[in-house]
């Protein structure tokens, strides 16, 4: 039965005693099965995750869409750090810490908004340029050199029209070997030439590990039957001898499918090939693009495409649902006419914010090319049954008597998530 390992002080930051704490956690980790109920909240492990996961890694954030001009930002909140990225004027994309050098003053204050080529802190109104240099210090005199006292920078990458920052001082390296594979995959989706058609913030009342589990398995999707229409549920390795004979006849079908769905794409000479490495760098990543039910088109409640205009240069929009998940917050589908992005970051032990944004090709029209209730209704559907399978997950994993149980097949990739979250924290603290 898993129990909470004590620690002596939370509160403490001494790393002899995060060290052995943490170690002890990770060794009670029974490999192949669900993590055990401390993982999801232990007030000292959370308090390290943000430090050793959240501020130390690659974290997909925003899509390019989202601040299209020069002037447009956005804020975010991630663990104790406010930052904020922005477009500068030259189309390139910066992000700094929110916090001016005077007296600590969130400077951007909005989720989003525009601001002209300089930054000002409304309490004291001192004053940056686009690249955090200080350039006023309101009506004050200062004498201290401005040099010294710029905004404190976020490593930023852009991948394919994606965003991603790091906190770190020093980012893992291996984000331009990801990119590499990744690019011929998203590229053609042509993010860049999107719009933002939606944006959904949805807190899930459970820890982020949970959010990230439920995402990384289908083997809870018959609880989802809105996106069941458009999405065959066979995922990993099928044993076929130990399905029913309907579940027989639907696996026939989903070949028969997907063989079709591959010739289509190689047709169009867009990349189709699994990309496994969830585990076992820095950067963990997942690539698949899975043939869809019905009309093959979209994820849709009648499976035909949600958007007149196909993204890029596409002219068939039977092209499937590529996925790409990122390790350690964010998943993604690329379809042939419109984009879902889904970033997740944690609020507490307890709470996690999901966002989710649609995209459409930057001309389509809402009301002439395509209808925001059917474009969006899958997502929003499933993404308000997954709020309350991660809370009632949340509430049974907390409680003493909770005891892990073992993965099953389908959900080989909340195995390699497992994998990952111990390489990082035992490689972030030596141990």
């Amino acid at each position: 039965m898993s129990a909470a390992v004590p620690f002596r002080d939370p509160a403490r930051t001494d790393s002899t005693a995060l060290r052995e704490h943490v170690a002890a956690l990770l060794d009670s980790r029974r490999r192949g099965y669900a993590l055990p109920g401390a993982f999801f909240c232990d007030a000292a492990l959370y308090a390290a995750e943000l430090e050793l996961i959240f501020g130390r890694h690659w974290l997909f954030v925003a899509s390019e869409p989202e601040i299209p001009e020069g002037g447009d930002y956005r804020t975010f909140d991630i663990g104790p750090y406010p930052i904020f990225v922005l477009r500068r004027d030259d189309g390139s994309i910066v992000a700094f810490h929110n916090t001016c050098r005077h007296r600590g003053t969130r400077i951007l204050q909005q989720p989003a908004g525009v601001v002209g080529s300089n930054l000002v802190c409304p309490y004291h109104r001192w004053v940056y340029d686009e690249t955090g240099r200080l350039i006023g210090c309101g009506a004050s005199e200062l004498s201290a050199p401005m040099e010294g006292l710029r905004l404190k920078s976020v490593h930023v990458k852009r991948l394919a029209g994606l965003i991603f920052v790091c906190l770190a001082a020093e980012p893992p390296d291996d984000f331009p070997a990801m990119a590499a594979q990744m690019e011929p995959y998203l590229l053609p989706h042509a993010v860049a030439r999107t719009r933002v058609a939606k944006q959904i913030d949805l807190i899930e009342h459970g820890n982020w590990k949970l959010t990230i589990e439920n995402n990384r398995e289908c083997f809870h999707c018959a609880g989802h039957p809105e996106l069941s229409r458009s999405l065959f549920d066979f995922f990993g390795d099928i044993q076929e001898d130990a399905l029913s004979p309907q579940e027989r006849a639907a696996y026939a079908s989903f070949q028969t499918a997907r063989k079709a769905a591959i010739a289509g794409w190689e047709r169009a000479g867009i990349p189709w090939q699994l990309i496994e490495k969830l585990h076992g760098r820095p950067t963990g990543f997942r690539t698949d693009r899975l043939v869809l039910n019905g009309a093959g088109e979209s994820m849709t409640m009648d499976t035909r495409r949600a958007c007149a205009r196909l993204l890029g240069n596409f002219t068939d929009a039977r092209l499937g649902s590529l996925h790409f998940h990122v390790q350690p917050n964010a998943w993604f589908h690329f379809l042939a006419d419109h984009i879902v992005t889904f970033a997740t970051l944690p609020l507490d032990a307890g709470r996690t914010l999901v966002r989710t944004t649609w995209l459409v090709d930057a001309a389509a029209q809402e009301g002439r090319d395509y209808d925001l209730e059917n474009l969006t209704r899958i997502w929003v559907e499933t993404n308000k049954q997954d709020a309350t399978l991660v809370e009632e997950a949340h509430r049974g994993a907390s409680s003493p008597a909770y005891e892990p149980g073992p993965l099953v097949g389908s959900e080989f990739m909340v195995g390699m998530f497992h994998s990952w979250y111990e390489e990082r924290l035992r490689a972030a603290l030596n141990l």
